[in-house]
């Protein structure tokens, strides 16, 4: 049976959006959430902001 593919599915694939999945420890996920509730941020945003940072400062030249 082939799976069904929802318009969420097909609206990420358009434009680019994958969907990652990573272990980390219990205690850094806390107190990450925690920190992003109290400032009033998205944990997707920071962690894309981390990432774009580490890509520039790692750019090869």
């Amino acid at each position: 049976m082939e799976k069904k593919s929802r318009p969420q599915d097909n609206w990420d694939k358009k434009n680019g959006y994958v969907l990652k999945s990573f272990k980390m420890y219990q205690t850094l996920f806390d107190e990450f959430k925690a920190t992003c509730q109290r400032l009033g941020v998205t944990q997707s945003g920071q962690i894309s902001k981390l990432m774009k940072q580490f890509v520039e400062e790692n750019r090869e030249k």
